[in-house]
């Protein structure tokens, strides 16, 4: 019996085998693609470092053999193991940046991306930012995408778990900002020092019932980013009752609890929250400032 690695040749082969492959698989595609194609592409051009856009002058061009064997086994493993596409190539995209991604932190996703490239406007108005929190900040995509915005900004990067920060260590030294964002390891706001214009987070936030049902994908990423307890608020609570002590006056807080939103609204009834909604699609997302979170917690 031959092996693929026999009878494909192109780069062109290897997108149709990688499609043909997928589409016949019980995968779930949430970690960046949402379609067979998409992640045929991104498995086979990254795994190549050729363009994702602009690549159709490769398309016939023949591959060695060890590129080849490297595209076929990221496809069994990808089918077989169900492992998210990211971890495979050791990269994903945030904001139209790179990152390194391995197994110690999730993959990134989050909507928040959007609401940084539009400057957090116009939440913030013209208040000059200084500071920048990312709190729970695993590869550390959202604060490293907030600095690519923020040019003057200090980040501070923090998380609980000493593994999710080597990572983001490495990708503030991928894109060249080991002068202004730095990392801290902290449960929360346990470590965290001093006061920040924006706090941003993208906590743990799966519920029980829903860490219980996810795709098998998901249980390649870290538990400790993933799991929040009976109702998944478990960090959310925290941020709530402890941010106001972190923002400066008139600072703004932005936090994503996703599919856990209803159980926050419902635990929080009178809670200004402001709930976003983004072009490029994804909920879960909320803000609030300084004033109106003291404010409610002073009335409580």
């Amino acid at each position: 019996m031959t092996s693929p690695i026999d009878d494909l040749h192109s780069v062109r082969d290897y997108l149709r085998y990688a499609s043909s492959r997928f589409a016949a698989s019980p995968l779930f595609f949430g970690h960046g693609t949402d379609n067979v194609w998409d992640e045929a592409v991104q498995l086979v051009m990254r795994s190549l470092h050729l363009p994702l856009e602009n690549n159709t002058v490769f398309l016939d061009a023949r591959l060695t053999w060890e590129e080849r064997n490297t595209i076929l086994e990221r496809i069994d493993r990808r089918v077989n193991e169900r492992v998210p596409l990211a971890y495979l190539l050791g990269e994903a995209w945030f904001m139209g940046m790179p990152f390194h991604v391995d197994e110690r932190v999730l993959v990134p996703r989050s909507p928040i991306g959007e609401l940084i490239e539009n400057g957090f406007q116009p939440w913030l108005g013209d208040r000059a930012v200084e500071r920048i929190l990312d709190l729970c900040t695993g590869s550390g995509c959202i604060g490293i995408g907030a600095a690519s915005v923020f040019v003057d900004a200090e980040v501070v990067l923090s998380d609980i778990s000493a593994d999710a920060l080597e990572v983001a260590d490495s990708n503030i030294d991928l894109h060249n900002l080991r002068g202004r964002v730095s990392t801290v390891q902290s449960d929360v706001f346990e470590k965290v020092e001093g006061r920040f214009d924006v706090i941003v987070s993208n906590p743990p936030y799966v519920d029980a019932e829903d860490l219980a049902d996810m795709p098998y994908e998901y249980r390649h990423e870290p538990e400790l980013g993933l799991a929040a307890g009976q109702d998944g608020l478990d960090i959310a609570h925290r941020i709530i009752a402890e941010a106001a002590d972190h923002l400066t006056p008139g600072g703004l807080l932005v936090v994503e609890v996703g599919n856990s939103w209803v159980a926050l609204d419902d635990a929080y009834p009178d809670l200004p929250l402001t709930w976003l909604e983004f072009e490029n699609g994804g909920d879960g997302v909320f803000v609030i400032g300084e004033a109106e979170l003291r404010q409610w917690l002073a009335s409580r």
